[in-house]
This record gives C-alpha cells, structure tokens and sequence, in this order.
C-alpha cells in the first residue's frame, strides 16, 4: 500500500471541499485492509507495517473529516508555514473583531443571553472560514491567504473552547 498524502491514501481528491460519505468509505475500506487483527498469524515484521499502516489511516482520517485540520494539512501540503505560535499578524478588521468577541465573552458569563449571541456568531464565523477557505484553497489555490484565514479560523476554536467552558451564573 503506497499513498504519498492523506487524500491518495483514500483515492480522494487534494481539496478543502470533500465528501465526508466518502471520505468514511474509504477509510473504512482502508482501515479493513490493515487492521492488525487480519495479521494476527502474520511474522512480527508483518505486524509491525499493519500496525504502522493503521496508525496512519485513523490519524489520516482524523485530520481529513476536521475542516480546520484539513486546511491546515492542505496549506502545509502546499509548503505554507503557517507559524502557528510565531506569527500572530492578522487583518486588522479580524483583530477588532477579536476585541469585540471578548468582551462578549466576558459579558456571557453572567448572562445567557450574551452567551447565546456569542455562540451564534462564532457558529457564522465558522461558516463563513470554512465558504472563504473552498475559495481559496479549491478554486484559487491560494494557499498564503488560505494559511491566513486558517490561523483566524484557529482564534475562532480556541475562543470557542472558552465559551464551552463559561458556566453562566444567571
């Protein structure tokens, strides 16, 4: 079994936009094939490439079927150091809406209604991420400006994860 990228290991396009119904066919199809179970009575050199195979479709498949993860391993396929600690320049209208997600944030810890028009909104910056990212990945392949919008789409989780972790107290 060869497969020089996650998407050739499954037969599926390089793209942002994927059908997630293939993408589990075809996981599980390769996923059979290599499952250590089916090597069981193989030699232990035998074992060893099954359990390495397997290893590599589930971690595969985990980036794949996670749109940020995906554009993230698309971006990194086409040689963008997205520089994800190092480089925190964003456009200067995403870090005013940064400023202003957090003060709702903090607003939403005391009041539900806050904390349901936070999550409303980053619900649509999502979707919004994931319609400019099949822009510019699938249609452009522009994969500076996509690592770009991937590293917004970063601050948009991790904001998100804070939110989930809000317990409102009234």
């Amino acid at each position: 079994m060869a497969a020089d990228n996650h998407f050739s290991l499954f037969g599926l396009p390089a793209r942002f936009n994927i059908d997630a119904q293939a993408l589990e066919s075809a996981w599980r199809t390769v996923a059979a094939q290599v499952h250590p179970d089916r090597f069981a009575t193989a030699s232990p050199a035998e074992r060893r490439v099954a359990m390495q195979w397997a290893a590599r479709a589930n971690e595969a498949y985990r980036q794949l079927r996670d749109p940020l993860l995906r554009a993230r391993y698309l971006c990194e396929q086409a040689g963008v150091d997205l520089q994800t600690e190092s480089n925190t320049s964003m456009d200067v209208s995403f870090l005013m809406q940064q400023m202003q997600w957090r003060e709702m944030l903090d607003d939403a810890r005391n009041d539900p209604d806050a904390y349901a028009a936070l999550e409303a909104e980053l619900t649509q910056a999502r979707q919004q991420m994931q319609d400019t990212l099949t822009t510019l990945l699938d249609e452009r392949q522009d994969y500076a400006a996509a690592g770009s919008k991937v590293r917004e789409w970063m601050f948009v989780e991790k904001l998100a994860q804070e939110l989930a972790a809000v317990q409102v107290t009234h």
